[in-house]
């Protein structure tokens, strides 16, 4: 028997979550509706990159997770460690037990440290760093301004990750850096990614391979870290995988003096254990759901969106954005007894910083099909107009529009 019930259950407490719970209390309906989140936190990611090249302050991408919860939606603040579907409840973490009507599983992306060995141990020092937590974001700048030249390598791995174009904006915000402080000179920067193109969309990733040609960074496609060694030398090791099968066929050892790491990605561990993930193939782990409408395909009574959904378009807030508006539709229609006819196309974007003060503007839906949004300007150019986007207009859109369930 359950403890408690909510007639919506909303696992995590995050851009998806929060952005889900507040559009169903401004839904017009009386609903009974719980959000499951451990942190006390609440954090803009997308900032990160910024905080990573010294140009913005940690502190304005984090806010009490108290501030940002929707009034009249009941917090939970626990984890959830089990999902059982066939008995409509979950299991938390502080051992409660805990019923719902419908489910919204939305707790994000896990982050997979170990899978890379040794990087755990050295991430925030020996010149090894990542942007992909609040935490460690900052020793990001420390590396970059105390960098004196050298080799440089910037990582990206096998499978989906969030915000897929993080891993470069990075590298471009490091070459940036070190043109204007003199060292760019005596260093040798690399891309050592898993994938095989910067980026899936054609029309952005001309941009991008004229962008690493004309910037001297060396792209090594089809690598894939599996290891990092501080001691005695600095090493980054790489499974490199053939072009044409997709099998790995030997290791490479690239010697570096900064290494700017992205770590691997997986499906939340209670997710993919549960009857909801996808079984097998490139989405494993992940909550198998209709692409377009988002509700889950063996459980009419459980949706999910953002990053713990298994859909194939990048992992991004501004995903959530298109996506919680047709998820919320969706749910009210099968609450009462209607099919989901919403349809969710696929929408993503991510504003990929090339610089300080220029940004390319990447739109796009499922299949990779371009979409820009400013159809009068060239989005595939880097802009100044699509910099002051992100920097300036986002963020707000994001804590006062998204959060709210406005925008």
């Amino acid at each position: 028997m359950s403890e408690s019930r909510h007639q919506v259950l909303i696992i995590g407490g995050g851009t998806a979550g929060i952005t889900t719970a507040a559009r169903l209390t401004r839904s017009g309906k009386k609903l009974d509706i719980a959000v499951i989140e451990p942190s006390d936190k609440h954090f803009y990611q997308p900032l990160w990159t910024l905080v990573g090249a010294g140009i913005v302050p940690k502190e304005i991408t984090v806010r009490k997770e108290a501030s940002v919860m929707p009034k009249g939606v009941t917090w939970i603040r626990d984890a959830v460690v089990e999902i059982d579907p066939d008995a409509n409840q979950v299991r938390t973490a502080g051992g409660r037990t805990i019923g719902y009507d419908y489910l919204v599983v939305a707790p994000g992306i896990q982050y997979d440290w170990d899978a890379v060995k040794g990087l755990r141990e050295t991430l925030g020092k020996n010149g090894v760093v990542s942007n992909y937590t609040f935490e460690t974001a900052e020793k990001t700048w420390e590396a970059m301004k105390n960098f004196e030249g050298g080799t440089a390598i910037f990582t990206n791995p096998l499978g989906q990750v969030k915000c897929g174009g993080a891993p470069q904006k990075v590298m471009y915000l490091a070459d940036d850096y070190w043109r204007r402080s003199g060292v760019r000179g005596k260093t040798k920067m690399i891309g050592a990614f898993a994938g095989t193109v910067m980026l899936g969309v054609p029309e952005i990733n001309k941009s991008l391979e004229r962008i690493v040609q004309q910037r001297g960074i060396e792209m090594r496609f089809y690598h894939n870290l599996v290891e990092v060694r501080t001691s005695p030398r600095k090493e980054a090791v790489f499974d490199v995988r053939d072009p044409k099968t997709g099998e790995t066929t030997h290791q490479e050892v690239i010697p570096f003096d900064f290494l700017h790491a992205t770590p691997p990605m997986k499906a939340p561990d209670f997710v993919a254990g549960s009857p909801l993930a996808v079984p097998e193939g490139p989405h494993k782990g992940y909550v198998d759901v209709d692409i377009h409408t988002l509700q889950h395909k063996r459980y009419p009574n459980v949706f999910s969106l953002g990053d713990a959904a298994a859909l194939p378009t990048a992992k991004t807030g501004a995903a959530v954005r298109k996506q919680a508006p047709k998820l919320v539709k969706n749910l009210l229609a099968v609450m009462e007894g209607k099919p989901a006819e919403a349809k969710y196309d696929g929408y993503s974007s991510c504003p990929i910083v090339t610089a300080r003060g220029r940004v390319l503007l990447g739109e796009f839906l499922y299949d990779n099909k371009y979409k820009p949004t400013f159809v009068f300007l060239d989005q595939t150019k880097e802009r100044w107009d699509m910099w002051l986007l992100k920097r300036y207009v986002l963020p707000p859109l994001y804590w006062y529009g998204m959060l709210k369930g406005l925008a």
